[in-house]
């Protein structure tokens, strides 16, 4: 029986150029246990802490992955040392239950891996990158493989360049609209008016790139075979919830640099 999953490669900017080994490394093993916690009877989800600054998730549906590495992304700890995601989904045979991720090879995880070699690469990092492989008999979204990924990665880029114009408070402004929902809860948050706000969120193009983040989750779910846009509502709902319990904690008001 095929299953529909979607896997990411995490890999953290400038790891090895500072002393911070050890509280990156304490720093990503909370996450692994946020991830677990946040898609914890929502979607089944595998994630392991590898290689110091490596964490590695296989989670059931195609756009799963990539909303974990976008909320991730928002309220990533250390603004001088990014996180960048390479991704990838399709199809596996039998049960995400029962997968060893430490040992499994398919497809998806080279195809993940390559995309994160893809951008360790680049010179101006982007965060996001999808690698897709079609099938030698494809069928479905694989027949067009290429076209997808080349659609995804060229909204990616466009939303990148968004995201990199952003000031420190514009950045913030942004995730924190994204779990909280409304301005004047931010406006409350930082004690700032809700002018101030909206004009944060207009100079930091907050609808542009929060809208492309949902456009691309809207197009992974539409080439699953069956319906799954409760999921994902779900999971998003459901982290959104748990950074808003400890919202000082995700997201300070002075964040690290």
């Amino acid at each position: 029986m095929e299953n529909q999953v979607s896997v990411f490669i995490m890999d953290v900017s400038n790891s090895s150029k500072e002393d911070i080994g050890n509280e990156l490394s304490e720093y990503l093993q909370e996450l692994q246990i946020s991830i677990a916690y946040w898609t914890q009877y929502i979607t089944t989800t595998k994630v392991a802490h590898r290689a110091g600054d490596e964490l590695v998730v296989v989670s059931n549906g195609f756009a799963s992955a990539y909303i974990l590495a976008f909320y991730l992304s928002r309220i990533w700890k250390y603004t001088d040392h990014p996180p960048y995601f390479g991704l990838s989904f399709g199809n596996i045979e039998g049960e995400l239950n029962n997968l060893n991720i430490e040992t499994w090879i398919h497809p998806l995880m080279k195809q993940a891996r390559l995309a994160n070699d893809f951008l360790k690469n680049q010179q101006n990092r982007m965060q996001f990158h999808f690698e897709l492989a079609g099938a030698k008999e494809a069928s479905g979204f694989e027949v067009y493989s290429s076209e997808f990924a080349t659609l995804l990665n060229t909204s990616l880029l466009l939303q990148q360049e968004q995201i990199n114009e952003q000031t420190e408070i514009q950045s913030l402004v942004c995730s924190l609209y994204l779990m909280l929902g409304q301005q004047n809860k931010v406006s409350e948050y930082l004690g700032r008016t809700k002018s101030t706000i909206s004009s944060h969120m207009k100079n930091g193009k907050t609808d542009v790139i929060l809208d492309t983040f949902y456009n691309i989750v809207d197009v992974l779910n539409s080439l699953e075979m069956e319906p799954v846009g409760d999921r994902t509502e779900e999971l998003q709902l459901n982290i959104r919830q748990n950074v808003n319990n400890r919202l000082h904690v995700y997201l300070p008001k002075e964040r690290r640099v």
